[in-house]
């Protein structure tokens, strides 16, 4: 059975913590269904590590929707939630419609979007309509045109904004909010003045969970390594090393061997070629 809004809420009143990660197709989605993790997130983080753009905002709803199907064939046991990508939502018409997509044609469970006290009208017209919303503050990537990529909340009113901008989503419906590149000590003060989840992502460990890219925890981007991630493991250098091996032993004819062939019987083989050949000759005396 699935993770349930209920079983989120759950966990914070019990102060366990929640985990978090990113998925974007088939293979990653099953992997994690083999652990414990309650939570994935269809990010348009997949515009970088995926696609290979430089930011999030060339991913369109339609890409969303597609690598939530991917994911969502993967997996049977954690909530999935999918990111409403740049400008699509940009009124509460356009984010139902677009939110309604993600869920009726990908599947998930729930949806994200950046925003606070401006988006709360937005957030409370999906929930009333029965689509859950996971909010999203401090940097928020789909403007990192306007504001740099860099930690939010230092001064005096931007970290004020950002409390504003929670307890605002919180009165709107939504079931969790994600922190991201904000003080440790303000993302912590958040969360206890809160009813419902905080997932940091460069926030401290006072966040009542945490959220992370597949590619940065695993070691599989190298473009830009942030310093709120850590890497559980360098598959980039396991992979680079199998690939390479497996150039080798085909060039070598190493590979593949009789173990990796299929057979036919010498006599039926015999019979095919012979067959092949009186065809090729009679075609050959036709064009003489």
């Amino acid at each position: 059975m699935r993770t349930q809004l209920s079983d989120i809420q759950r966990m914070k009143d019990r102060a366990e913590r929640l985990v978090m990660v990113t998925a974007y197709d088939y293979t990653s989605a099953q992997l994690i269904d083999r652990t414990d993790i309650p939570l994935i997130l269809v990010g348009d983080s997949l515009g970088m590590v995926v696609q290979g753009n430089s930011s999030t905002v060339p991913v369109t709803i339609d890409e969303i929707v597609y690598h939530t199907k991917a994911v969502m064939r993967g997996s049977s046991k954690a909530l999935v939630v999918s990111d409403l990508p740049f400008l699509s939502y940009t009124s509460p018409e356009q984010a139902i419609q677009n939110a309604g997509k993600l869920m009726q044609l990908g599947g998930c469970g729930a949806v994200k979007l950046e925003g606070g006290v401006n988006m709360a009208p937005t957030v409370r017209r999906l929930v009333d309509l029965g689509i859950p919303v996971m909010g999203h503050l401090g940097f928020t990537p789909q403007s990192v045109n306007q504001i740099g990529m860099r930690v939010q909340g230092k001064t005096v009113a931007h970290a004020r904004q950002l409390l504003e901008d929670a307890l605002a989503l919180e009165a709107a419906g939504a079931f969790a909010i994600v922190l991201e590149l904000i003080p440790a000590a303000l993302a912590k003060a958040i969360t206890e003045r809160l009813h419902i989840p905080t997932i940091g992502i460069g926030a401290g460990v006072g966040c009542d969970g945490e959220v992370q890219v597949w590619h940065d925890i695993l070691g599989l981007y190298s473009d830009h390594l942030p310093r709120h991630t850590k890497r559980y493991a360098d598959l980039g250098s396991t992979i680079e090393q199998a690939l390479n091996q497996y150039a080798h032993e085909v060039r070598e004819r190493s590979f593949p061997t009789a173990a990796n062939s299929s057979v036919i019987d010498a006599k039926t083989l015999a019979e095919a070629l012979g067959e092949q050949a009186v065809s090729l000759g009679s075609n050959a005396k036709l064009s003489v």
